[in-house]
């Protein structure tokens, strides 16, 4: 049984009721309950967008290939509505972005799947929610905890617990 860390993120639509959708369709592929962080609100990351993002992490326990929970993953977003644009470089606003940050301590590098994701330890988006599940987890490149990886972390953009 493989412990991977997903980050969820929508711009686009009910985002709350869209990330809600995205844990239950998760729920469905984690051989044991979603273990998910509060919901974080924070503004756009690398791209220019009138809605703020809402996101949370969650973590699963697959017996899946990454290879295999990336294509599950890919088919969640689409139930959900993203439509991948044709976008080669840059980002844009989407209902439902879930991406694979931690699967084990594995390292791998594809043309299909980067884990650790490459830019995690840049983004606040990321390691704030993370934080909250998982604040002592090893980042298996740098060696260094999800929180000391906060601390260092060069982002600046606002990230924020939401309120409800």
């Amino acid at each position: 049984m493989h412990k991977v860390y997903l980050l969820l993120g929508s711009n686009r639509g009910n985002k709350a009721l869209l990330l809600e959708k995205a844990v239950e369709r998760l729920n469905s592929i984690s051989l044991k309950p979603v273990i998910s962080s509060s919901l974080f609100e924070s503004e756009p990351w690398g791209f220019n967008a009138v809605e703020w993002f809402l996101n949370k992490a969650v973590m699963i326990e697959t017996d899946l290939s990454p290879e295999v929970l990336l294509s599950q993953i890919l088919n969640i977003e689409k139930e959900l509505g993203r439509v991948r644009g044709v976008l080669k470089e840059g980002y844009e606003s989407r209902e439902i972005d879930i991406d694979i940050l931690l699967y084990d301590n594995l390292v791998n590098d594809s043309e299909i799947l980067s884990i650790p994701h490459p830019r995690m330890h840049l983004r606040k988006f990321v390691l704030e929610p993370l934080m909250e599940i998982a604040p002592n987890i090893v980042h298996p490149l740098f060696g260094k905890t999800i929180k000391e990886l906060n601390k260092i972390c060069p982002d600046k953009s606002i990230v924020k617990m939401k309120e409800l």
